[in-house]
């Protein structure tokens, strides 16, 4: 594997709280405008530049890109951001909840990307690709990291605690409690022996940003086009990426609202869940059914709740990708029950993070959906393992926490 160290375009200290956004794709035009309120170097300025034009200004008008491009010089020239002289590589720890995930910051190959040593588990979208492919050529740079992770490496998790060790050049805690830490490499030894160790490794893995990681290299290639003499070391060769250890990360549960029951009653429903699936039981309580293992999943429906344990040959494919819980529900009762053939664009059905709680799924059956399906979370060896078989997990799998800033490190290409 190639991992390069860069020069980061960053935010002086005292702005980097204010500037550190989520990712543009977490959000609505309409939560960016409220969240930028009082915020005047927020990254959302940059990343959705659709919230400083009218709002009749189409997402994807060439006016956006633009105010992108200016609002990002305007930082850099205001002394906002600024460019780190010297080449190096960055570690940015997030803690949430306790819970502490550390990763490497540095720019990864696109031409890794292409031999498929960068393995995926998702379908991406052509149109949310030329989005981002758009927003990185009028920037000319990479504003939001790809979340990668990397198989147990005794190296690079030796210098991560080593390093972590020393004195950051940011701190602070963001407004939902996450606390986010960043350092830099302490010497050009160390962002060698990184380099070596990244080479080492077989694959890296996308957990997630999977359109940032297409459009990224389709950039890169785009600008191969426009100098055809490219030796490889150019910065639109590499894409901006931080990189975990597998085994720290969490996936939380993805969960299912469905708006319509196919015009079955709560009854018949029930008894197609336990035809399609396997045995339904009752739960008793107050408090949403939170499925505790593999192959079981939480059903809402009629105000009451309901544990749903598939049965022992569903579960036995060959295919890692189709021995997933979301595959199985996907198969055997969303489209043969259901008729929902296409969860990406069917109306039927909705998608909500674990982020949010079960309270919330119950929350939303009174308002706009008929029943709920709480999911147990997919393990990262199982996301390893779809993408080591070349496979691609069905829509809405996994949701990572906690989510990685934009704006805190960014590339320029």
């Amino acid at each position: 594997m190639i991992v390069k160290p860069f020069a980061a375009l960053r935010p002086q200290k005292k702005y980097v709280k204010e500037c550190a956004a989520l990712p543009y794709d977490v959000m609505s035009s309409n939560e960016a405008r409220e969240e930028v309120k009082g915020k005047p170097y927020s990254f959302l300025h940059i990343d959705k530049a659709e919230i400083d034009l009218d709002k009749w200004v189409d997402l994807y008008d060439d006016r956006v890109y633009q105010k992108a491009a200016d609002n990002l010089r305007e930082f850099e020239q205001v002394g906002v951001y600024q460019q780190d002289k010297q080449k190096k590589f960055y570690f940015y720890r997030q803690i949430m909840k306790g819970r502490a995930q550390t990763g490497i910051v540095g720019c990864a190959s696109i031409d890794d990307y292409l031999t498929e040593k960068i393995k995926k588990h998702e379908l991406t979208r052509a149109d949310k690709e030329l989005d981002r492919i758009r927003h990185v050529d009028a920037c000319s740079a990479q504003t939001g990291p790809i979340f990668l992770a990397y198989k147990k490496s005794s190296a690079l998790d030796e210098i991560i605690f080593s390093e972590t060790a020393k004195e950051p050049i940011y701190d602070f805690v963001s407004e939902d409690g996450i606390e986010h830490t960043v350092w830099e490499s302490s010497s050009p030894m160390v962002d060698v022996a990184i380099e070596k160790a990244f080479g080492d490794l077989g694959a890296l893995y996308i957990a997630d940003g999977h359109h940032r990681a297409a459009s990224a290299v389709k950039a890169g290639l785009k600008r191969r086009e426009s100098n055809p003499n490219f030796d490889g070391t150019e910065e639109f060769n590499y894409f901006l990426s931080v990189i975990f250890p597998a085994d720290s990360l969490k996936i939380f549960d993805y969960n299912r609202l469905l708006r319509e029951l196919n015009g079955m009653s709560v009854e018949s429903f029930l008894l197609e869940v336990e035809k399609s699936l396997g045995k339904v039981e009752e739960v008793d309580g107050d408090e949403p059914y939170r499925p505790e293992s593999l192959h079981t999943v939480g059903l809402y429906v009629g105000k009451k709740w309901y544990k749903v344990t598939f049965r022992a040959e569903l579960c036995e494919d060959a295919s890692p990708s189709k021995r997933l819980d979301c595959a199985i529900l996907q198969k055997r009762l969303l489209a043969p029950v259901l008729n929902i053939e296409d969860p990406r664009t069917d109306k039927r059905i909705d998608f909500v993070g674990g982020i949010r709680g079960l309270k919330y799924l119950e929350k939303r059956c009174t308002e706009d959906a008929l029943a709920a399906i709480s999911m147990y979370p997919v393990a990262m060896d199982e996301l390893i393992a779809v993408a080591d078989a070349g496979e691609i997990m069905p829509p809405k799998s996994t949701w990572f926490e906690p989510k990685l800033r934009s704006g805190i490190l960014i590339h320029k290409i």
